[in-house]
């Protein structure tokens, strides 16, 4: 891969809530953009094409599946950004997807399993996304079950979207920036057993670089913790969900986050590391809920974030 084929992001709109817990995510690769999304990034000198948006999906209550609501359209949507990743790939572009719920990110995963079956996964959100997985949770939410389904559990249509369970093996995830008040201890041992890297948010806050370090590290080995050359020369996707930042510091995340004192400059920090990685091949940005920045202050700020992240 060229460092031009490298530099070369393609921006995905994926204008979806179907996963969510109320709508509002839907709007916001139209925000963005309307915010200067692109603009900015090719300012920054970056190269940068817009594909449009796929179809996407809205909330709704789904009274007649309260144990995986709109588990249809939320399976439809994974489906199609699979197969616009998927060809963006072959084309030796960088998707750039813009939800939408977190949904969007098995549909990634999804898509980058048909090219590279070692794809390595840097979760950076507030939530450990396990849904009902320890617990008796049963909102049926399912963009609270992300990690869940990547792991292989949860609605079969979901985990399998690859063909085959797992989606990725848990030494192939490196979550960062967990609020600790989100998950509980066996959702943590859960995790350990796995294999999944797991770094909290006050970690995070503590040593920005060091945490997007860590999980680049984790993510560099292979089962059991072996170095592993075929993980080495992986691609690397980034998910970042607006909610890992303190929404006292950015209100924008879908599920807010206060107090948990991860600022924005924090993440920025953080996923500067992780987007500058030779390997880093696609970025997921996901959560941001408009409709909480009439103002468009938030957004401005999100964005000037983004366009530091990407650009450093």
């Amino acid at each position: 891969m060229t460092t031009q084929t490298r530099r070369d992001w393609v921006v995905i709109g994926v204008p979806t809530s179907a996963g969510a817990h109320h709508a509002g995510q839907d709007r916001a690769p139209a925000a963005l953009r309307a915010a200067g999304l692109i603009g900015r990034l090719e300012a920054a000198g970056l190269a940068v094409t817009d594909a449009g948006d796929l179809a996407g999906g809205l909330f709704t209550v789904d009274h007649e599946h309260p144990r995986a609501r709109n588990l249809d359209a939320v399976v439809r949507v994974a489906r199609e950004v699979a197969d616009a990743v998927a060809s963006q790939l072959v084309a030796g572009r960088r998707p750039l997807v813009v939800g939408g719920d977190c949904t969007v990110t098995l549909g990634v995963i999804a898509g980058f399993r048909r090219a590279h079956k070692d794809v390595g996964l840097a979760y950076v959100d507030g939530d450990a996304d396990l849904g009902a997985v320890l617990s008796d949770e049963a909102s049926g939410i399912l963009d609270s079950a992300g990690i869940a389904h990547l792991l292989g559990l949860g609605e079969p249509d979901l985990a399998g979207l690859a063909g085959e369970t797992p989606l990725l093996h848990g030494s192939r995830i490196a979550m960062v920036g967990c609020d600790p008040r989100e998950v509980t201890d066996a959702g943590r041992a859960f995790l350990a057993e796995r294999g999944v890297s797991y770094t909290e948010g006050p970690e995070l806050a503590a040593d920005p670089a060091g945490a997007a370090q860590k999980a680049l590290a984790a993510l560099a080995r292979g089962p059991g913790g072996r170095p592993s050359a075929e993980a080495l020369g992986a691609p690397l996707v980034v998910h970042f969900d607006v909610d890992v930042v303190d929404s006292g510091d950015l209100p924008l995340g879908n599920y807010p986050h206060y107090d948990s004192g991860v600022r924005l400059e924090d993440v920025t920090a953080c996923l500067r590391v992780l987007l500058a990685d030779p390997f880093c091949t696609g970025l997921v940005l996901t959560e941001v809920n408009p409709s909480y920045d009439p103002g468009g202050n938030s957004l401005d700020r999100y964005l000037t974030a983004l366009t530091a992240a990407l650009a450093g």
